[in-house]
């Protein structure tokens, strides 16, 4: 073969090749494959932007302004074992936003995720205008040149708590009706809940809890979590219209407290790690909360998306602020991520989500 027919075959088949990763090609591969289960891989090529340019971004996020050293927790890129994810055009899903509101409804996880996806739309349109506002407990980021929202409703629990005579009171079976209102009508929405189930003392956002006629000054938390995503899965099935609005439910985010899950029993949580593992921590088992989200799913009678996130994110030890969030060297993160970071392939998930459906 001479040097012009190999220059043709090239030609021929890059096209191919583009397709394949960028194309129609990959999208139909994506819709057989689970994007969940493959590899962190270095990539120099990223991160997808500079968080220094998203001027809008919390500053417990912030680690490379808050002084974190290294660099190379960036620069790794999620790759599915069996399919090519397509790369994130910020263009093409802005125009899918045209006119359309997504928004994501949790904790400060959904905070992250949200300032994530708000920076990595700006990062490939930087000349588009853009407001942000916050109202309540809802705060919006309008991209003006297509009227596409980007909305963050603040819900850590997602049922209602309220007031009595008794003090705060949780209630596992009820859905305040402001936020039942806040969540109608909505183009896309992605729920998320774990974190606050778990707290105690000071930190915990209730007195007692209320499950049907009884009053509980505390219960199984994960008996609680369950049957108060039983409430939220009731709402969606009666209210949600699936040919309008797509529903996703973010799977949970994991912590890195104990380094001894990850065979390092001389340290302590996830301070100094710079390299994620190459294999699932110890122990092997499932995230106990994991479990209860995948019954309450497939019990459902309308459509929910699970972006499965957790066994990806277990692997990131080395991803979270540890002392280089809030605000930099006071206390310890182990539980948010960097900007850059994990959050961004979580959105890159979103995306691929969103075109295969």
């Amino acid at each position: 073969m001479d040097a012009l027919e190999t220059i043709a075959i090239a030609l021929l088949v890059l096209p191919l090749l583009h397709d394949q990763v960028h194309g129609k090609h990959a999208y139909e591969n994506m819709n057989k494959c689970d994007i969940y289960q493959g590899s962190w891989v270095y990539d120099d090529s990223y991160p997808l932007y500079d968080s220094s340019l998203c001027n809008f971004i919390e500053k417990a996020f912030e680690c490379q302004q808050n002084g974190r050293p290294d660099k190379h927790y960036l620069k790794y890129r999620w790759q599915p074992s069996s399919c090519m994810l397509p790369r994130f055009d910020g263009e093409d899903l802005l125009e899918r936003l045209r006119n359309k509101r997504i928004m994501f409804v949790g904790d400060s996880l959904s905070l992250n995720q949200w300032q994530s996806l708000t920076c990595m739309l700006h990062a490939a349109t930087p000349q588009s205008k853009y407001t942000i506002e916050r109202t309540g407990s809802i705060s919006t980021m309008t991209f003006l040149s297509h009227n596409a929202s980007l909305m963050l409703a603040r819900n850590a629990l997602l049922v209602d708590i309220v007031e009595q005579r008794q003090g705060r009171v949780l209630k596992l079976d009820s859905i305040d009706h402001k936020d039942q209102k806040a969540w109608k009508d909505i183009d896309i929405l992605i729920f998320n809940s774990w974190h606050w189930w778990l707290h105690t003392g000071r930190k915990q956002p209730w007195d007692f809890i209320q499950d049907g006629d009884n009053l509980h000054e505390d219960m199984d938390r994960l008996v609680a979590y369950e049957k108060a995503l039983k409430t939220w899965a009731r709402w969606v099935d009666k209210n949600v219209d699936p040919t309008k609005t797509k529903v996703f439910f973010q799977g949970i985010s994991p912590t890195h407290w104990n380094s001894s899950y990850w065979g390092y029993p001389e340290g302590k949580n996830c301070s100094r790690e710079t390299q994620p593992l190459i294999v699932p921590p110890y122990p092997r088992s499932r995230h106990p909360a994991e479990g209860i989200v995948e019954k309450v799913l497939s019990d459902m009678s309308k459509p929910v998306g699970l972006l499965n996130v957790t066994g990806l994110s277990r692997l990131r030890k080395d991803a979270h602020p540890s002392i280089y969030g809030n605000g930099g060297h006071r206390g310890m993160d182990c539980s948010h991520w960097c900007l850059a970071g994990v959050p961004d392939t979580w959105n890159r998930l979103l995306y691929a989500e969103v075109i295969r459906r």
